[in-house]
């Protein structure tokens, strides 16, 4: 069985690091090796131990840090040297990208545009207001300063009620790698949500496929945020406001630039360091949904602090790119599929206020309520 190892924070709590490596292998993901000890070796006592561990970060926490050796950093790398290309083009050219008449969910999304919930939901920002004071989010007044740009990943349904969360992809000119890289990277990270979903089903006593048939087809979107910290480095800025994902699975590769910050189920605020070679899993309003508000959608912002500040020094000493790349991919339930507590989750104390809804008719609630459809 893996050892799994912790990551710390200045606020001493700590995510589970899981190596996903050994039930690859058992599950066929990977080629066994004739003498590979931890795939002979990994027996189903250990491989039920470990979805366990899964299942009870997502439970205790919202999130877990996975090691997917599918997953390399030199993709991720590739990935990022192409979207600071991208980012560092003129306003002009990223505008000829935007896509407001699809929600803007594929092409760029121009910061200015996307409002985070906790600029307009009383009720959020009421419940920050009771947590830690060092635990405490900065609420943000406006829009988000980020870019975006949205790529869908993996096929599309051939009839759906919800054709603009299904569009065809935006291509911009001047990019001849475009789509390998943008397919290859979000790929393997959808790939690693998929593995990660099975092993959450069966560490919480469900059919092994009971997430992953929900996802097929779903409009999964790799989504980069781009943020110019030549403009906006300054300590303390907020570059995307506090605020959950309505997706299912967020997962996030190694950022260049340091600034964000989950909170955890207890309340508590964690920055977190993606480590080399691993990948952050954070629990979406769809998780929280099909679990009746077991799994509680996951927390985050993205603030300047004095990591980001060295970090951005280093870069200008270097004469790298100061825009911070997000490599973010957005795991979905099938936009025609039924959201609704799943299982033993129908009996959750809270499952009732998670009535059965198609997952697209969710996600073009949100979308309206954070600016993102119907503007333009």
């Amino acid at each position: 069985m893996p050892t799994d190892t912790e990551v710390k924070n200045e606020r001493t709590m700590e995510l589970p690091v899981i190596d996903l490596e050994p039930y690859l292998r058992c599950s066929g993901r990977l080629d066994r090796a004739g003498d590979d000890a931890a795939a002979t070796n990994f027996s189903p006592d250990e491989q039920k131990l470990l979805c366990q561990k899964v299942a009870s970060s997502f439970r205790d926490m919202g999130a877990l840090i996975v090691r997917d050796p599918r997953c390399l950093a030199q993709d991720n790398d590739r990935f990022l040297d192409m979207m600071e290309e991208f980012f560092q083009k003129s306003d002009e050219f990223k505008l000829r990208q935007e896509r407001p008449s699809l929600h803007y969910q594929v092409g760029v999304t121009p910061g200015g545009v996307e409002v985070p919930r906790s600029a307009f939901d009383k009720e959020m920002c009421r419940k920050a207001s009771l947590l830690a004071e060092e635990s405490r989010p900065l609420i943000p007044t406006g829009p988000d300063r980020k870019w975006r740009y949205m790529w869908r990943i993996g096929p599309r349904p051939a009839r759906t009620s919800f054709k603009e969360l299904n569009a065809e992809p935006v291509i911009p000119e001047g990019f001849p790698d475009w789509v390998d890289v943008m397919n290859g990277w979000g790929s393997k990270m959808i790939a690693a949500v998929e593995v990660v979903a099975e092993m959450a089903a069966i560490g919480f006593d469900l059919p092994p496929e009971t997430f992953t048939a929900l996802m097929f087809q779903g409009p999964n979107l790799l989504a980069p945020t781009g943020s110019d910290l030549e403009k906006d480095g300054k300590e303390g800025t907020i570059l995307a406001g506090y605020h959950y994902d309505l997706n299912f699975l967020t997962i996030h590769g190694r950022s260049r630039f340091p600034c964000l910050f989950i909170w955890v189920k207890n309340g508590q605020k964690l920055e977190v360091a993606v480590p080399p070679g691993c990948l952050l899993l954070q629990t979406g309003k769809q998780f929280e949904w099909l679990t009746g508000g077991t799994c509680p959608a996951g927390m985050h912002e993205v603030v300047v602090n004095k990591r980001t500040v060295e970090a951005i020094q280093s870069a200008v000493k270097a004469k790298r790119s100061l825009w911070r790349v997000s490599s973010t991919v957005f795991g979905h339930i099938a936009s025609d599929a039924i959201l609704q507590p799943l299982g033993h989750f129908a009996n959750a104390p809270d499952a009732h206020k998670y009535p059965a809804m198609r997952a697209g008719e969710y996600v073009e609630a949100e979308l309206s309520d954070i600016n993102l459809k119907g503007n333009k």
